[in-house]
């Protein structure tokens, strides 16, 4: 008896390693089927993202092939479509998609933008809805208008307004001194106010700032059917001009703080109008003043000291930085109180897209051409390099 037991357990002990042999088997066979599994899941997930891609793609250009094509290829209906003076591409979009001949804003002021079109005249345009964007283009280039102007009055940009006031004295019957009664007018001021509440705010009222209607008499050339307009017809005309080419920017600088109001966005692009010479210095120097504020820094911008001097300088001295003024960026912090000149849509574009750069510092050499560094030492070595070096 006891003999049998002991055989049994050795007939037991030997057939334990066929066991486990035969359990790590089956672990191998269920960990191959995990890995087809996983990689047919792969595979599903990766055909799956190929098919959205390519289905995304051709739906992408076919929508963009779509918006690029007349509305109307065989409507012969003439719409009259008015572009007010001093608008961008975006507004001019913006006119045409609202009047029905094209069918997407954006994908036009892109396509325009992608084909290096620009210098689109004001008019008013008897466009068609059967009109591809390259023959609307080529009509709003035309700037063919309607009506022959008895005079025509620019107003170019970074002008102030007393500047502007004398600048219509000469083309106009308007004297200066008229001018300048009437916008500096608070009766008419309270008007532009409750006619453009979005764009004319209380924010004029500061009792710091030294013309409410500064920088929104817009910058631009003013056709006028009348020999003799009144100084009401011809400030009304860029009041008009202004609130036009503001709201398509609006929205844009809005979107960057809650305290965005339409009246500093105004006093940014003067600054720019004034700093810069071109484009791609303003959103460069719209970077600089943007990294000042944010480090809480002066903006230190020599226009600013010439307007709280109220005289133009060819060279600010040391000692004018000391004015005891609020529009003196050198001893104020931030923007100053309002407007310093009329900004037009190049200020504008930079001022709601400014460059990312480090930059801090800036200067100009007698060149006009501006210099950036990120350092004090480094701004120091370009003013002894292009400033000093020069007056020696």
């Amino acid at each position: 008896m006891d003999l049998s037991i002991a055989e049994e357990e050795v007939r037991l002990v030997e057939k334990e390693p066929q066991r486990k042999k035969d359990v790590m088997f089956e672990r191998m066979l269920e960990q191959k089927e995990e890995v087809r599994t996983v990689r047919k899941i792969v595979l599903w997930i990766v055909a799956v993202v190929l098919v959205v891609g390519i289905v995304g793609g051709f739906s992408v250009y076919t929508y963009i092939k779509s918006a690029l094509e007349p509305v109307d290829p065989d409507s012969e209906k003439v719409v009259e479509v008015e572009i007010p003076i001093g608008s961008g591409l975006d507004m001019i979009s913006e006119k045409l998609e609202e009047s029905g001949i094209i069918k997407n804003a954006r994908i036009f002021k892109y396509y325009a933008k992608v084909n290096n079109e620009a210098d689109f005249q004001a008019g008013t345009y008897g466009l068609t809805q059967s009109m591809t964007p390259d023959e609307l283009i080529k009509s709003l280039k035309t700037g063919v208008v309607y009506r022959t102007p008895a005079f025509t009055l620019t107003i170019p940009e970074g002008l102030t307004i007393d500047q502007i006031a004398e600048r219509t004295s000469k083309k106009t019957t308007i004297t200066k001194e008229q001018f300048m009664e009437y916008v500096t007018n608070e009766q008419v001021i309270q008007e532009y106010m409750a006619k453009y509440p979005d764009i004319i705010t209380k924010e004029i009222l500061n009792e710091n700032i030294r013309y409410a209607l500064e920088g929104y008499l817009f910058p631009a050339t003013y056709p006028f059917f009348e020999e003799k307009p009144t100084v009401k017809e011809v400030v009304d005309t860029m009041v008009d001009a202004t609130v036009q080419n503001v709201i398509p920017y609006k929205a844009y600088w809005a979107e960057e703080g809650k305290d965005r109001s339409v009246h500093k966005m105004l006093t940014f692009a003067s600054l720019l109008e004034k700093e810069a010479t071109g484009q791609a210095d303003r959103e460069t120097i719209a970077s600089v003043f943007n990294n000042r504020i944010e480090q809480g820094m002066p903006l230190q911008t020599d226009p600013t000291v010439l307007y709280a001097l109220g005289e133009h300088k060819a060279r600010v001295m040391n000692e004018d930085l000391k004015v005891d003024n609020v529009y003196n960026t050198y001893k104020n912090k931030g923007l100053p109180p309002g407007p310093i000149a009329n900004a037009g849509t190049a200020s504008l574009q930079a001022t709601v897209e400014p460059s990312k750069t480090g930059y801090l510092f800036f200067l100009a050499d007698k060149n006009g051409v501006n210099h950036f560094a990120k350092t004090y030492e480094d701004h120091l070595k370009n003013k002894a390099k292009y400033i000093d070096s020069q007056h020696k």
